[in-house]
């Protein structure tokens, strides 16, 4: 009899349930709402979305912290300003800062070829290449007087090192990390992900979830996921078996 149902109503109906958490990830693969209903950190102040794009991925968020403060960080101005600055208006929680993040305040070239992608570089790229303003998480987070405990997103394509190495404060405030990370070096200096978990579990986190994996389409090869990471104390890795 589900099969009589089509498709598309199929996915609506699956996302309605997925998202109110009735579905076991076992059941199926695992997305932002699965993930969120069995990690979700119950206090979360403030939400930091870098690599925000259009506010879509916050948008979503709210509908589980609806009374943080979110910091939405995007250095793509020409493709997504008018419609995040439209977000901010419509929320009085919302606060969106257009440039890239780093490791310290000043300008870095930018890619904007792609205009859910982009991706920031010390050195000039040979087309579409803008310079951006950059920040760091730290001192936004200063300037607006946001407080912890955080949960901080990055959807950075490669950039991630400069990003953490600006937010060494927010770090150690965070309950909470997504990020967006690749089984290719995309770019000098990129960590894979198994870079990635080495390099957070040195500043005291640990993957514990993950989600949208992606497949490259030539080859079918493994490309990217989001990585869920908490802070190594929890006591989800007290229990070291299956059961």
């Amino acid at each position: 009899m589900v099969e009589l149902i089509p498709k598309g109503l199929r996915r609506i109906a699956r996302r309605w349930i997925e998202k109110r958490g009735f579905i076991p990830a076992s059941q199926g693969p695992a997305n932002l709402h699965t993930v969120m209903h069995r990690r979700r950190p119950p206090v979360i102040q403030t939400v930091i979305d870098v690599g925000a794009s259009d506010g879509r991925w916050s948008r979503e968020m709210m509908g589980y912290y609806p009374s943080a403060r979110y910091l939405l960080v995007e250095a793509q101005q020409a493709i997504h300003g008018p419609m995040l600055r439209r977000f901010q208006a419509e929320h009085g929680n919302v606060i969106c800062e257009i440039c890239a993040a780093g490791n310290k305040a000043g300008e870095i070239n930018f890619e904007t070829g792609d205009p859910m992608g982009g991706q920031a570089s010390a050195t000039p790229y040979s087309r579409n290449n803008v310079v951006v303003p950059m920040e760091t998480v730290d001192g936004l987070v200063r300037r607006h007087g946001l407080a912890g405990p955080f949960l901080l997103k990055l959807d950075t394509h490669g950039f991630e090192v400069p990003i953490f190495e600006g937010a060494t404060n927010t770090l150690a405030d965070c309950a909470m990390l997504i990020v967006e990370a690749y089984n290719f070096t995309l770019c000098a200096g990129c960590l894979r992900f198994p870079e990635l978990c080495a390099y957070l579990e040195a500043r005291g986190f640990r993957c514990v979830d993950v989600f949208d994996i992606l497949v490259r389409p030539r080859d079918q090869a493994f490309w990217q996921m989001d990585m869920v990471f908490i802070p190594a104390s929890s006591p989800v890795f007290q229990v070291a078996e299956f059961c």
